[in-house]
């Protein structure tokens, strides 16, 4: 006999657990050869997994919930209580595993998206586990224009994983001060994801930025360590303050992304074939990001 489907706002349920989210895949996947499709597939999890061994994540690693391989990236539910070490250090970590397999790989780099996010979601043993909202949602914000943009514009010799987080997430989490990962990491935008009905607030944090996004003031990992060692010895930091604007730059981009902005307030994200005047940066087909980066803090929302 068929399952039968529940009708919406008849009767009141039982929320199902909340379950964070983990997701990534693997950029330009679909333009492998074949042959390497199968390999790529059975490297990516395991990648994953070598991350979450050296971040110290051993019982996350194998206690994933509804874990699926999605041919060019891999998909799991987890306790939301493990969220701050997924932040931080485990995408960091992750970063720098696929920056080393990348160095000595003879075959097709693995540079990655990843989303992270959470929601209720069933989760008891059954078919259907982990399908939902949340988990719909995660795979959007996987696709979303800005992280594939910034992914894209970026150094495939020093970024190797671009990663989006939910508005719930960096709300409960990151502004919470539960994680290791600052505020000041995290690069607001719009998550929007072309053709479909889509839109949310999100976070781009990008382990190791290159490029545009270190004119944009996205610090890497060892950088904003030692500034913020210099913040609390009460040495001044060698970095953009709030108000201060990036002036006279001027990037010519035909495909991909651009960042510019100053530290300070939101980034503004736009998409299509567009000139923009006000910061002098012209690009052909691609996406955009520009504006400012968040400073954390509950005072800064909006």
């Amino acid at each position: 006999m068929p399952t039968p489907v529940p009708a919406p706002y008849t009767e009141s349920r039982p929320l199902p657990p909340y379950r964070a989210l983990f997701a990534v895949d693997a950029k330009d996947f679909t333009g492998l050869p074949a042959v390497q499709h199968g390999p790529v597939s059975q490297l990516i999890p395991e990648l994953v997994d070598q991350a979450l061994e050296r971040a110290g994540l051993h019982e996350l690693r194998d206690a994933k919930r509804f874990p699926a391989n999605t041919g060019d990236g891999v998909v799991f539910g987890f306790d939301p209580a493990v969220l701050p070490f997924v932040l931080w250090p485990f995408l960091g970590v992750l970063d720098d595993i696929l920056g080393a397999y990348n160095r000595q790989c003879v075959g097709p780099r693995i540079r990655l998206r990843a989303s992270v996010h959470v929601g209720p979601l069933p989760d008891a043993d059954e078919p259907g586990d982990g399908n939902g909202t949340a988990r719909n949602d995660t795979h959007r914000l996987l696709d979303s224009r800005p992280v594939k943009a910034i992914l894209a514009a970026a150094s495939e010799q020093v970024t190797h994983l671009a990663a989006v987080i939910s508005q719930r997430v960096y709300e409960d989490v990151v502004l919470g001060a539960y994680t290791g990962l600052h505020p000041d990491r995290c690069v607001e935008v719009p998550a929007t994801v072309e053709g479909k009905n889509f839109s949310q607030r999100a976070w781009l944090y990008v382990p190791s930025p290159s490029g545009n996004l270190l004119q944009a003031g996205v610090r890497p990992r060892e950088e904003s360590a030692t500034q913020a060692e210099a913040s609390a010895d009460g040495r001044e930091e060698p970095v953009a303050r709030p108000g201060t604007h990036y002036s006279g730059n001027t990037q010519h981009v035909n495909e991909g992304a651009a960042v510019m902005g100053s530290v300070g307030r939101d980034v503004t994200y736009t998409g299509g074939s567009t000139t923009y005047h006000g910061t002098n940066q012209h690009w052909g087909g691609g996406d955009n990001v520009a504006g400012d980066k968040r400073v954390g803090g509950s005072g800064d929302q909006r």
